[in-house]
């Protein structure tokens, strides 16, 4: 079933919290630092970036702003001589791109909008940027907070909560040797809705097996149908289709991304997965995403090649989820557009645990898949691939050999 809640079992605290810091007081209004902290695990947002909206309380306007831009200017014909940066009654702000003059920078802003995840890199989990407000009141009796705020990520996916004063923020300065307290601080919590952001799911999930010759495929029209879909069956009718329609491979699932989870090998002490992720849009690239699995043995990961594992211990002691994510070194970041190099692939070998160690009833492959913090549309268990009917024998090995090399060719086609 399609997720309707913004609630997430596996990061149960996650949101986008947004600080708006008065720093200091102007003839007509007062210098704010607002920032953004991405406080979720594995949900980040990607290109074509945030936008950050409000609706002001007075007819504030925004004299200036460092880091940031204002995407529409608005009406400013009172001010003839001196023009705000914007004169919006409902600002919508957007990030710098990287490389812009130095003058224009402030810290943690200009990366096109992308936020990381706080699980995958809390370093460029934080965007900020400094703007001037006047017509605002210049005191703290006079002056009111901003309301009505929206996130877009870049979908609508995000609801915001009413902004609340809260303590000054407190900074270091002079290397760390002295604290310094933002004048007032409002703050407010945006949250995500996947039901919110797409009215369909944007994955799914196939599987396969070196004892089954089957490949269980994504659910059909796991993200809608051909027929209620864009899509193309060539590359080369791309350029046919005009407007910001989304293009995609035609599929059975219709889905953007699909996860494709392999067990090839089982060994005496181990056990060996492969998990590949393959692009079916042709206009979008996944800048550092995230996959997130839960399955009981990811307790015991042993080895994991080409991706970076990081276990997710939502309940203390229970560790059976699990984040995976590319190596910029090894180009394996960005998951391209549709194509010969739309996909990105891991093995991972884990250890046996012989208390619960399986290949029957489904027992290998994964309980819930999430992409870019989406869950992935899982088959139904009872089209999981399935064990022979029988013990495999000595004499059977070699009817064993042909399943997997059978196997192996269908998985390099998929």
């Amino acid at each position: 079933m399609f997720p309707q809640s913004a609630y997430d079992i596996f990061d149960p605290t996650a949101n986008i919290t947004v600080t708006w810091d008065v720093i200091s007081w102007t003839p007509d209004g007062y210098v704010a630092v607002v920032k953004m902290n991405n406080y979720q695990m594995y949900r980040q947002i990607t290109s074509p970036g945030w936008t950050l909206g409000w609706t002001w309380a007075k007819k504030e306007v925004i004299w200036s702003i460092v880091g940031a831009q204002a995407t529409d200017q608005g009406d400013c014909k009172e001010f003839p001589s001196d023009i705000p940066h914007s004169c919006d009654k409902n600002p919508r702000i957007i990030d710098m791109q990287p490389g812009v003059p130095y003058i224009q920078q402030f810290q943690n802003c200009c990366k096109g909008g992308i936020l990381s995840s706080m699980g995958q890199d809390p370093a460029d989990s934080i965007a900020a940027f400094q703007l001037s407000v006047g017509n605002s009141g210049n005191t703290y009796s006079t002056v009111s907070p901003p309301g009505n705020f929206s996130l877009l990520g870049p979908a609508q996916g995000y609801t915001c909560s009413p902004v609340s004063l809260v303590p000054s923020s407190v900074s270091l300065t002079s290397g760390g040797h002295r604290k310094t307290r933002a004048l007032m601080t409002w703050q407010l919590v945006c949250t995500y809705s996947q039901l919110r952001a797409s009215k369909t799911p944007t994955c799914c999930v196939s599987m396969s097996s070196f004892y089954n010759s089957e490949i269980t495929p994504c659910p059909s029209c796991a993200c809608g149908c051909m027929n209620n879909e864009a899509c193309v069956k060539t590359q080369s009718t791309i350029s046919r289709i005009e407007g910001d329609v989304p293009m995609k491979q035609c599929t059975q699932h219709m889905c953007p991304i699909r996860v494709h989870w392999h067990v090839k090998k089982n060994y005496n002490a181990y056990w060996r997965v492969r998990i590949a992720i393959t692009n079916f849009g042709y206009n979008v690239n996944y800048t550092k995403w995230t996959l997130v699995a839960q399955h009981p043995n990811l307790n015991n990961i042993a080895e994991v090649n080409s991706f970076i594992y990081k276990p997710l211990h939502v309940y203390g002691s229970i560790n059976d989820t699990g984040m995976f994510y590319g190596v910029e070194k090894l180009k394996n970041d960005v998951v391209l557009e549709a194509g010969s190099n739309g996909s990105v692939y891991s093995e991972m070998i884990l250890k046996k645990d012989r208390n619960i160690f399986t290949l029957n009833d489904g027992w290998a492959f994964p309980r819930k898949v999430y992409f870019n913090g989406d869950e992935c549309i899982m088959p139904l268990p009872v089209s999981y691939p399935s064990l022979p009917n029988s013990v495999i024998r000595a004499s059977n090995i070699g009817q064993l050999v042909i399943i997997q090399v059978v196997v192996a060719i269908l998985y390099q086609s998929l």
